[in-house]
């Protein structure tokens, strides 16, 4: 611990050289990732992080679990099982967040398991999408239907 002379105030400073306030910003990036793709000196400030703050890495477990789901080459009802255990953490650890998030997946349970038969999503429908949203902001509106159309077809087709 050092002392601040000014104020008198006591800032603690961590084994890594972190103080607290450096520990919490230079940790986000670690928490993005999983376990198996972090560096030495950033499993050693995940380790004085989830000691100092046991929630947060109660909520990174469940996280990374459930991006282990989606990351692992499994079957339908294999992925049915391990969404099932996880829906159960994810009861037994009362984060609201992520009671919502179980909500919403198993408001699109049936949708959200078929990515597990065929792997495929629908991102580029969306990108799609976008691109068409942002030509249109481009224009400033749409007057005539058939000239937007046939200009979206020779930029995009």
């Amino acid at each position: 611990m050092e002392r601040s002379k000014e104020k008198g105030l006591k800032i603690e400073i961590f084994s890594n050289g972190d103080t607290r306030k450096q520990l919490l910003a230079r940790s986000r990036y670690l928490l993005y990732k999983s376990k198996e793709k972090w560096t030495l000196g950033q499993s050693h400030r995940a380790e004085i992080l989830f000691y100092q703050y046991p929630d947060l890495e109660k909520a990174y477990c469940l996280s990374d679990e459930l991006r282990k789901i989606y990351n692992q080459n499994i079957t339908k009802s294999v992925a049915m099982l391990k969404l099932a255990h996880w829906f159960k953490n994810v009861e037994e650890s009362g984060f609201k967040s992520f009671t919502t998030l179980k909500r919403t997946i198993t408001r699109h349970y049936s949708d959200i398991l078929n990515y597990f038969e065929k792997r495929s999503t629908n991102a580029s429908a969306e990108s799609f999408n976008a691109k068409i949203k942002n030509f249109r902001l481009q224009l400033r509106g749409v007057r005539d239907k058939s000239f937007f159309l046939f200009r979206l077809s020779k930029l995009f087709a």
